[in-house]
């Protein structure tokens, strides 16, 4: 078993002892898992580097990571399904679960929001998977043995890109990814040599502009991995760093320590769950979406015993994209930079490139070798309008719909953001990032907790989740950016992105050893962009396609999927990653007269609060009655839309 032993090192209760409805009580473990791989199993195949890594005297590979538990202390109360869910950034978050406050606080306590999982009766698993976070006890990390950095690690070929774009001009910058702002804070990639001759610093302005190459002697590593600019760096402008780091780990054994933790968990009689789980189901939100398509990718879902690891898998906000989880120097929390994880194929099924003629489908190997989970994907308005999501389910040389597999499902939530919207209307993201619009408010969980509750029907019973929705040319409910804009441009007051300046998904040559893993970076970009498909809209501004929360189907504002750069952060006319818009209605006619707003105001459409909500309401029960919803929060819709009334009519 891979997971040669598990070290618990604190067992007590959770939250005190509190009760979950009819569950009861929680305890939570914390531990560190022991591993030990076979490099040369054909479950373990796709990891690049991990036969290059050092072995013990059995030729196993031995590595550890952190792991964190929530189990029900009754066990006959409990559901008898796992959830294993991908900590983003080496964090635990089951705030899109529990409706618990988003935030990027780094803390060791798991907040139980409204109980939501726990009341279901669901064991809660987190495998540490991540190299490059900090080594805290509020994150969660993998701790790799010093493998043996191969030959060509050390060529120019193999180099590892770092891209930043600073919000505000700097003198310096420290060497990590920082697109996250304070969500990363991530573990300093030390570089080997500060004097490295080939190193080399470009800058652009914009993601496709023409680089320039800062001279050599206009630039320096600092000793505390730091690099300084003579002049300084410029708000907004995108820098690509070019450097061979001191370490090399072989990042892909995260993906490992998640499958074989899951299936030590399910499978095992010595773990602390033994006989209590019967279904697992993998959920990642964002990065680690990513990283569960990157996974199915590999085909990795079976272990080296020959079982599945994860019957069913939830990945959440991860578009059309992959990640880098498994390259030479990869970063796992990289998600601007053209690299690895923008690659084709984009879509589940085989199809055939047209810009580059390579065939290939994400989930053709998993499929090949067995232990297929079932599947849901769900997006937001952000992950199509950056160009990539609709890519995962459409067919750019025939300019159609790709095939979806039966046993697969996806969402699109109608008219959000990459992130829940708070209902305050505010122009700064926790983050600090600066978009022109306010930014969305609308807040979609309870269609996600609906969500994973049909994907546990779907892998426990057979129930399949109710039918998928997006944007598609079948449905006629599918334009392009461009289109979409046009359309949006009647509204007054909304700031509209610089088409030319947006991200676009492009074909990527990484140099002849990219299936090795080995990158010749920056990656070359091909002369033509992939189909930048969207929803449509509807009468009021939002989306077409898609499930609509309550307060997007009887709406008090337009919400996008896009929020352009303040001017005061540099690269306008460009999209913030992950922001979406939100432009409210005028509360009167006499307002949106002054306005020329062609949109009718909320009180020409609603006769009161109460008619608004009691409309809401409605509009939750047949969300209910299409399973999109769950009994228990029709409510919380209502409450939800009457934050978000309330917002917009004080606006």
């Amino acid at each position: 078993m891979p997971v040669t032993r598990l070290e618990i090192i604190q067992r007590g209760p959770y939250e005190d002892g509190r009760g979950f409805g009819q569950v009861g009580p929680y305890e939570r473990i914390e531990a560190i898992a022991h591993y030990a791989v076979d490099p040369l199993h054909a479950a373990n195949q796709g990891v690049v580097d991990l036969a290059l890594a050092e072995r013990d005297g059995n030729g196993l590979v031995h590595f550890q990571g952190d792991v964190t538990l929530l189990q029900p202390v009754q066990a006959e109360a409990a559901n008898r399904a796992l959830l294993m869910q991908v900590p983003n950034r080496g964090k635990r978050v089951i705030a899109r679960f529990n409706q618990s406050p988003m935030g990027t606080e780094d803390t060791v306590e798991i907040a139980p929001g409204d109980g939501f999982l726990f009341q279901q009766g669901w064991t809660v698993a987190w495998a540490g998977w991540q190299w490059d976070v900090p080594r805290t006890p509020e994150r969660m990390r993998i701790g790799l043995m010093p493998p043996n950095v191969p030959r060509a690690a050390r060529t120019p070929a193999s180099r590892m890109q770092l891209r930043i774009q600073p919000d505000k001009a700097r003198d310096s910058l420290p060497l990590t990814d920082q697109h996250v702002g304070d969500l990363g804070r991530h573990t300093l990639v030390r570089v080997a040599d500060t004097n490295e001759p080939g190193a080399q610093l470009l800058v652009r302005d914009g993601p496709y502009g023409e680089a320039e190459v800062i001279a050599r002697e206009n630039w320096r590593f600092e000793p505390d991995d730091h690099i300084w600019l003579d002049g300084g760096f410029a708000a907004g402008r995108i820098y690509d760093l070019l450097y061979t780091p001191l370490d090399c780990p072989v990042v892909g054994t995260g993906m490992l320590a998640t499958r074989d933790l899951a299936s030590f968990l399910r499978y095992d009689a010595e773990a602390p769950t033994a006989g209590t789980i019967d279904h697992v189901v993998g959920e990642g939100q964002s990065q680690c979406g990513r990283f569960l398509r990157t996974y199915l990718y590999l085909g990795l879902n079976q272990d080296e015993a020959g079982r599945p690891a994860f019957d069913g898998i939830l990945a959440h906000i991860a578009g059309g994209r992959r990640g880098e989880f498994n390259h030479r120097y990869a970063q796992p929390s990289v998600q601007p930079t053209p690299s690895f994880g923008h690659l084709f194929p984009f879509a589940d099924g085989v199809q055939t490139d047209p810009l580059t003629g390579a065939t290939d489908g994400l989930l053709a190997r998993q499929e090949a070798k067995g232990a297929m989970p079932r599947i849901i994907y769900t997006d937001t308005s952000s992950e199509y309008w950056r160009g990539d999501a609709a890519l995962s389910h459409g067919d750019p040389a025939t300019g159609g719909d790709g095939a979806m597999s039966a046993g697969v499902r996806r969402y699109l939530f109608a008219s959000t953001q990459h992130g829940p919207g708070a209902a305050a209307l505010a122009r700064r993201t926790m983050f600090g990032s600066h978009g022109q619009n306010y930014l969305n408010i609308i807040d979609y969980r309870p269609l996600y907790r609906a969500a994973l509750m049909n994907l546990l029907a779907w892998v426990k019973d057979g129930v399949a989740p109710p039918d998928s929705a997006y944007p598609s040319l079948a449905a006629g409910n599918r334009g392009t950016r461009g289109e979409v804009m046009a359309a949006l441009s009647a509204y007054p007051g909304l700031a509209l992105p610089d088409r030319a300046a947006m991200t676009w998904v492009y074909p990527l040559d990484l140099g002849p050893d990219a299936e090795q893993g080995i990158a010749a970076l920056p990656a070359k970009i091909g002369p033509a962009a992939y189909p930048d498909w969207v929803s449509t809209l509807d009468g009021n501004g939002n989306e077409a396609a898609g499930i609509a929360m309550p307060d997007v189907a009887v709406p008090v504002a337009s919400h996008t999927g896009f929020n352009p750069r303040h001017a005061d952060t540099g690269g306008a006319g460009q999209l913030l990653e992950y922001v979406g818009s939100t432009m409210p209605f005028a509360r009167d006619q006499a307002g949106r007269t002054a306005a020329g707003d062609p949109r009718p105001s909320i009180q020409e459409r609603y006769a009161s609060r109460d008619d608004y909500l009691d409309q809401v309401r409605a509009a939750a029960v047949a969300l209910l009655g299409q399973r999109y919803l769950l009994a228990q929060d029709v409510a919380l819709c209502v409450e939800l839309a009457a934050a978000r009334y309330d917002a917009c009519m004080g606006q």
